[in-house]
């Protein structure tokens, strides 16, 4: 063999690596399936929308983070699962009660993990990766939150880590409660905000990377198995892809340098990009604080819009 050639593919490779870096990449994740049926649907519904929304999105696999509960208290959870699972998306751990891990003794959280990855045994394209339910990965203990790394990686987990958060179920909470007293839905204005909210923080972490960060990662988009996503998520696919951003698969979000970068520091309930950027010194709410992640800031919003009036 030309004993240049290695060098020269490696070269190659790190070009493109490089090239890739310099681009907005994002996998599409979402937590808390099967979810019970809604005053917008039933679950069977939903499943059937929110697999056809994914097909018409021509994306790679989405991931879908089950919390086990919905498995085994719903008569058609498993089904639903599976048929996410048949369809090639990605099957992940979402605890099976979703507890806190900073409310919760270390043990009985474990215990809650071990008995949903039980459920979670024989469905297809399954990946051992675990998300904290809340981005709760410990907010006050050091110590404890060690141990539950380490009780991760013994267990051979991978921790499901999202860089680009967004407040979608409270979005969501106010469609079902303007349904639910009888309130105006203008569904097209609604449309727009939960578009809106998915480019908008994927920008928001975007420049925050750019600004706290060495190197833009891949990122990873946490939404929630809902109604938005069911009725509008090929939409939202379509507002990131016009303003740059290429749809990934979360095998190839998680193959990025910035899964092996652990923050030392408790300030995790926005996910990595935000922690990684507290842990150089990033401080104060116009860094960090986005109307994508903030209750005010989406009430506001779907006013603007006329989607959905204001609470009292």
């Amino acid at each position: 063999m030309n004993k240049l050639l290695p060098a020269a593919l490696a070269l190659l490779t790190s070009f493109g690596l490089a090239h890739a870096e310099e681009g907005k990449r994002i996998a599409i994740t979402f937590d808390d399936a099967p979810r019970s049926d809604s005053r917008v649907m039933t679950g069977d519904q939903r499943t059937e929308l929110f697999l056809s929304s994914l097909a018409k999105a021509e994306m790679p696999p989405a991931t879908i983070f089950v919390t086990t509960r919905g498995i085994e208290q719903l008569e058609t959870g498993h089904a639903r699962v599976k048929a996410y699972a048949d369809a090639g998306h990605l099957i992940a751990n979402h605890s099976h009660s979703h507890p806190w891990l900073s409310r919760t003794p270390l043990e009985t959280y474990l215990a809650d993990l071990d008995k949903a990855e039980e459920l979670l045994t024989g469905f297809a394209n399954r990946r051992a990766w675990f998300r904290f339910p809340f981005l709760d990965e410990e907010r006050q203990d050091k110590v404890k939150r060690d141990a539950m790394r380490k009780a991760l990686a013994d267990r051979g987990l991978f921790s499901g880590y999202v860089t680009v958060d967004t407040y979608d179920w409270h979005m969501e909470s106010r469609w079902q409660q303007a349904v639910r007293d009888g309130l105006p839905v203008d569904k097209e204005a609604l449309k727009d905000a939960y578009v809106a909210m998915v480019v908008e923080a994927s920008e928001h972490y975007h420049h925050l990377s750019e600004e706290w960060l060495d190197r833009q990662p891949a990122h990873v988009l946490l939404l929630h198995e809902n109604d938005l996503a069911a009725n509008f998520i090929d939409e939202a696919i379509d507002a990131l892809r016009a303003k740059g951003w290429e749809i990934i698969s979360a095998d190839e979000a998680y193959a990025d340098p910035i899964a092996t970068k652990l923050p030392d520091t408790l300030f995790a309930g926005m996910g990595r990009v935000s922690a990684l950027a507290y842990e150089r010194g990033a401080r104060g709410s116009e860094t960090f604080d986005h109307w994508s992640a903030d209750e005010d800031g989406i009430n506001n919003r779907l006013a603007e819009l006329g989607a959905i009036p204001k609470p009292d």
